[in-house]
């Protein structure tokens, strides 16, 4: 069975974030993150042997979707229908303030105050993450690593900007979080240099959209995906170190489009 929208932000945010565990009771009103002692256990699951992809929508009841979806994410971005989107203007601060290994992913938590406004609501930047290879690909190519910054909003919707990243110069803004990279999961560090994820972005912020989904369990749908258009850099032992700690590779397969329209 899966969980009302209504029940929480925070159970769908900690969801992207790779968390093994859901907030079951919080004020979804506030936005806040999840706090730790308020949780409901659910199955384990992974990227490799029996909790791998293709096994989670039977780990546990409240994974069905992950099976049974029509809008699941990631997908191969591909024969884009032009249309007039409307440009986007984040609201980011200096706001990363601790980086944690979740045993999914390396994210970082972001302090209250970011924003970004998406068809005439605001939505909070609550923490992004990586993943490598890249989860969406672009015409059949996947990227060395994709960071995802997930935004909620006050009444549940969920919102991800994903930044893809190619080989190439040192990446400075991503070294901050690099540095203190805890290398077990579970461990958490507070960032003594804040990261300022605008800094992370490109210059161009055009964008691809979709309707998909939550990339891990329980996959919820109804989530609004923005893909940065142009890539971003990072060198190749930055990106050595962030496969190294996870120790196998991190991506969701793509799933089928279906009916969806990629908009470009």
């Amino acid at each position: 069975m899966l969980l009302k929208k209504a029940t929480c932000t925070a159970l769908v945010v900690s969801s992207m974030m790779g968390s093994a565990c859901a907030v079951a009771a919080h004020k979804t009103t506030t936005g806040m993150e999840a706090q730790p002692g308020h949780h409901t256990e659910h199955a384990h699951w992974g990227y490799q042997g029996d909790t791998a992809p293709a096994h989670w929508s039977g780990l546990d009841d409240q994974f069905s979707l992950c099976g049974t979806g029509v809008n699941q994410s990631p997908i191969n971005l591909t024969e884009m229908t032009s249309a007039r989107l409307a440009d986007i203007h984040p609201a980011y601060a200096r706001g990363g303030t601790e980086v944690l290994n979740n045993g999914h992913t390396i994210q970082v938590n972001y302090s209250n105050g970011s924003s970004l406004d998406i068809d005439g609501k605001t939505f909070a930047l609550k923490q992004f993450h990586f993943h490598s290879p890249s989860e969406n690909t672009i015409n059949g190519e996947h990227f060395p690593m994709e960071a995802h910054l997930v935004h909620a909003a006050d009444d549940g919707s969920l919102a991800v900007v994903a930044i893809m990243f190619r080989e190439g110069e040192f990446n400075s803004e991503l070294e901050k979080a690099w540095a203190q990279m805890p290398q077990q999961a579970g461990e958490k560090q507070l960032l003594k240099k804040p990261v300022n994820v605008q800094a992370l972005m490109p210059e161009d912020l055009d964008y691809y959209r979709f309707n998909g989904s939550l990339t891990t369990p329980p996959c919820s749908e109804g989530v609004r995906w923005l893909v940065l258009k142009q890539p971003v850099t990072a060198s190749a032992q930055q990106l050595e170190t962030f496969r190294s700690v996870m120790g196998h590779p991190n991506n969701r397969p793509v799933q089928p489009l279906n009916a969806r329209q990629v908009y470009q």
